[in-house]
């Protein structure tokens, strides 16, 4: 194989030397070809400076759109298949709602409930020096009633109290527990009874008046 033409550059710098560029046509190819592609590397650096940049970076931002857009229809075709287990769900969680609900008495059935509470003492044998129920504390959809206890009896009796509270239907939760010993082995205990009641619909309608107008 023939050995590879040396370049000359004496030849080349005398082709760059006394240019004429009135006359381009007239120079020598070396410098020709050099001017050829420094124009064509000029233009195609303006073209992606003045046209292809705000393209390329219009073309970024569509792609990320159409690939957030993929990622919403994906994420919606998943909802739409698993509406009906949803539905079920849904339901589920209303049945749930409405069996705790009964849990919670309405003002009218209040009476019965305090006297329920009374009777599980009484029917323990234990004695109440002090029930006296508390204002009400409102919430969203229902109402706290605490009632300050003293109840004088035997440890094994107030257990069983404290039993028969936590498995009525109602809901009745003993907070603040001090148990004292009394003469004759007996024991006082005091405490915090709370129930809860339902908001029947005026008092709820009253609620969301009241929190209309602070909102305002």
């Amino acid at each position: 194989m023939a050995a590879a033409r040396k370049i000359d550059f004496e030849q080349l710098a005398q082709d760059f030397r006394g240019l004429d560029p009135n006359d381009p046509g007239a120079w020598p190819l070396a410098p020709r070809v050099a001017v050829f592609i420094g124009l064509f590397i000029a233009v195609v650096a303006l073209s992606w400076w003045f046209v292809w940049k705000d393209q390329v970076e219009l073309l970024e931002t569509r792609v990320a759109e159409e690939a957030q857009l993929r990622q919403d229809w994906v994420g919606k075709k998943r909802l739409a298949l698993n509406l009906e287990a949803y539905k079920r769900q849904l339901g589920e969680a209303d049945r749930q709602f409405g069996a705790l609900l009964k849990q919670l008495p309405n003002k009218a059935e209040m009476d019965s409930l305090l006297s329920d509470i009374n009777q599980a003492g009484l029917g323990r044998g234990l004695h109440f020096d002090l029930f006296k129920p508390g204002s009400e504390a409102v919430k969203d959809f229902y109402a706290e009633m605490p009632i300050a206890i003293r109840i004088v009896g035997s440890y094994h009796d107030l257990g069983r109290f404290a039993s028969d509270v936590a498995r009525m239907p109602r809901i009745v939760t003993l907070s603040d527990m001090d148990l004292k010993t009394q003469e004759e082995g007996l024991l006082v205990m005091e405490a915090n009874a709370i129930t809860y009641r339902y908001l029947d619909e005026e008092e709820q309608s009253q609620q969301r008046r009241a929190a209309a107008g602070q909102g305002n």
